[in-house]
């Protein structure tokens, strides 16, 4: 039996023995995704903080949400919520949609007065490496990170890279992860340009621009908007641009109108389980278990919740 399967299996039983499988049913193969997170506990989850998911709202409609990462880029976290809480996206526009890559948004012209928030902050593009954050190991080796098993991995449902020996953490450029644009010196962003990944994961950009968190509902609002036919994906007119109506905090909205989501903890043995599955697909379906897995193949489950 190879070693992968009879970790799986041993999941499997760890997960009979809590509790979170039907022990009446019996383990016919190693449980697929759906079934994992199917028998999962409320403890499993973490609920996204109000304060932590910004919304963003299209004139076209659809709304995006993005949780945000203050762990990683602090102060970048702290400037975009001002420039939320001080209404300064409202208007502005998608003005960049580059096929496999990133959907753009903010003042295509630079002429929008900030307010109380800064137009740019020294680069965030690493943290210190300590015991305050929370990392859980993915378990292979990663390309762009140290080569080790423990190198890249999750830190409260955020991928992410570690380098102990340089006691650097950051954020990895995965599809949905939202970051700050900026020019080529490494301290000219801040915040006001935005962008998601909606394409293939470009790897080549860690550490090489400020990730300040990602898209944990909504990504095909913007993975459908119209490409742009300029240089880089830019749209060729003001016209072309597709605008935002309105962004907010969650923790800003009547209470009525604030998105309640759950993340699935990626610290449990339910998450060790779930990306064990992901591993190794079982599914009918697959004739051959890959065996490995990079940590942009991993998708955060979230799930929406009643207040």
């Amino acid at each position: 039996m190879r070693p992968s399967v009879c970790i799986s299996l041993a999941l499997s039983l760890a997960l009979l023995a809590t509790g979170n499988l039907q022990a009446s049913e019996p383990v016919k193969r190693p449980p697929n995704s759906g079934e994992i997170l199917s028998a999962s506990s409320p403890g499993d989850w973490r609920r996204i903080a109000d304060e932590d998911l910004m919304v963003i709202e299209l004139a076209r409609g659809g709304r995006v949400l993005i949780e945000l990462a203050p762990a990683f880029a602090p102060r970048h976290v702290a400037n975009v919520k001002a420039l939320v809480r001080g209404r300064y996206f409202d208007g502005l526009a998608v003005m960049r949609v580059q096929e496999n890559y990133v959907v753009q948004w903010g003042d295509a012209e630079a002429r929008k007065p900030v307010g109380a928030a800064q137009r740019t902050l020294p680069a965030e593009f690493f943290r210190a490496l300590d015991a305050s954050l929370p990392f859980t190991p993915l378990g292979d080796v990663d390309a762009y990170a140290p080569a080790t098993t423990e190198g890249t991995g999750f830190s409260a449902g955020f991928p992410a890279v570690r380098d102990t020996a340089r006691s650097e953490a950051w954020l990895a450029h995965c599809p949905g992860m939202v970051g700050a644009g900026r020019d080529t010196a490494p301290d000219s962003g801040g915040g006001t340009e935005l962008y998601a990944v909606i394409g293939h994961a470009p790897r080549h950009l860690d550490r090489n621009v400020t990730l300040l968190g990602r898209v944990v509902q909504g990504i095909e609002h913007f993975s459908t908007l119209p490409r742009g036919t300029e240089a880089l994906g830019f749209y060729k007119s003001p016209r072309e641009r597709q605008p935002l109506r309105r962004v907010r905090l969650a923790s800003e909205l009547p209470a009525a109108q604030r998105p309640a989501l759950e993340a699935l903890r990626t610290d449990t043995a339910t998450w060790t389980a779930y990306v064990e599955s992901r591993r190794n697909r079982h599914d009918d379906w697959f004739a051959e278990p890959t065996g490995h897995i990079e940590v942009c193949n991993v998708p955060l489950p979230v799930r929406a919740i009643a207040r």
